[in-house]
């Protein structure tokens, strides 16, 4: 594993010039892919626009879990794949309708999964829009104080046995 100051100057370094806020000036900004690296010059960046996260107003709280169980699981990299998808084991049955929501938000509205994984870690700061109990809740999974080993996203028995 790598030290805390390795991966500080690796993550600060990857991402100075990717890190942008979702919200400005209370607004959610347009969401895009954006495919840059430090050292890109931007000449080549294609945008692709991503439709705005909405609200699913009046979903069963039952496939509203599963549906973010899903999510959680198919990030579009592995590290968030892997967070995202044990933290979801370990609180999505317990979480309240107001948790629920916050989640959907967090996991949905950002268009970049790095940023998710940066605020998790704390080695960029979280928006004001996505502060709150979820996002407490993740960064302290995230310190993974307890030292479990997280190699992999569990797998998808435990769904059925978790909900009798």
């Amino acid at each position: 594993m790598l030290s805390a100051a390795i991966a500080k100057r690796l993550v600060t370094g990857l991402c100075q010039g990717a890190w942008r806020p979702a919200v400005t000036g209370g607004l959610v900004s347009s969401r895009s892919y954006r495919g840059e690296a430090p050292e890109d010059t931007r000449g080549d960046l294609i945008e692709i626009p991503l439709p705005p996260w909405e609200e699913k107003p009046g979903e069963p709280t039952d496939i509203k879990r599963r549906r973010l169980l899903y999510e959680s699981r198919k990030r579009g990299m592995l590290e968030n794949c892997i967070l995202l998808s044990l933290f979801a084991k370990r609180y999505l049955n317990t979480m309240s309708e107001s948790q629920l929501l916050q989640y959907d938000r967090l996991i949905n509205e950002p268009s970049n999964d790095w940023d998710i994984y940066y605020w998790a870690t704390e080695a960029q700061p979280t928006p004001e829009v996505y502060q709150g109990e979820v996002m407490d809740m993740l960064k302290e999974f995230t310190k993974n104080r307890d030292q479990e080993q997280r190699l992999d996203a569990p797998n998808l028995e435990y769904l059925d046995k978790e909900s009798q």
